[in-house]
């Protein structure tokens, strides 16, 4: 005789929480590879490319918000002011016609939350397991409390990192570096929580979904 689980299955999440963390981003780069001109002799036309692929960018990153909600069942608080900001510097990048505005746009993004984190850890609250919207099966408060201060740490790290890229490189390299090199940054640095956290608690069945689901801009 069996008997049905009270509380609802998590619908799988693998390829989607992909999709909608890195999906827009690839869109982007995409457009903009698409639409530049060859060497660096054109900036209007250079421009041109930047804008219509934050527009690029902006359409995916709201399209990848309607999968999160219809694949997933939900849309964490931080997909919502990731959106949200790139929206907002979207727009500035597109009325202004500069570039600056979408690249300032992920230092504006890991400042948030970076201290969003940080006023969570002053009140004694995870507050990274409030913004993913996420409970990691077993892990403990102080692993929550470990967890949001690390990265928070990471996410000021990456501000720096990203701010400093902006006024020293080119756009094209502080695209390549964001797409390639910022991603590979996440992912390690989401690698080594995991010793951390299953030291606190959470059970070797739920790494899958930490390297999953990492916070992401």
């Amino acid at each position: 005789m069996t008997t049905e689980s009270a509380a609802p299955q998590k619908p799988k999440s693998s390829w989607v929480n992909l999709v909608v963390d890195f999906g827009p981003l690839l869109v982007f780069f995409l457009a903009y590879k698409h639409f530049s001109p060859p060497g660096d002799a054109n900036p209007v036309a250079t421009v041109t490319a930047v804008i219509k692929g934050t527009m690029a960018f902006m359409v995916a990153t709201v399209i990848a918000l309607g999968l999160s909600k219809w694949r997933l069942g939900h849309i964490s608080p931080m997909l919502w002011l990731t959106t949200v900001l790139i929206v907002g510097f979207g727009a500035l990048t597109v009325v202004f016609h500069d570039a600056f505005w979408i690249q300032i746009k992920p230092t504006a993004v890991y400042l948030m939350f970076a201290g969003v984190l940080f006023f969570g850890l002053m009140r004694g609250k995870p507050m990274l397991k409030v913004l993913l919207q996420s409970a990691f099966e077993g892990l403990s408060d102080e692993g929550w409390l470990k967890l949001s201060r690390n990265w928070a740490w990471f996410f000021l790290f990456l501000a720096v990192l990203n701010t400093a890229l902006v006024f020293t490189v080119s756009f094209e390299a502080w695209l390549q570096a964001k797409l390639w090199g910022f991603t590979v940054l996440s992912f390690v640095f989401t690698f080594s929580q995991l010793p951390m956290v299953l030291k606190h608690g959470m059970g070797e069945a739920a790494k899958e979904e930490v390297i999953e689901n990492p916070p992401h801009d």
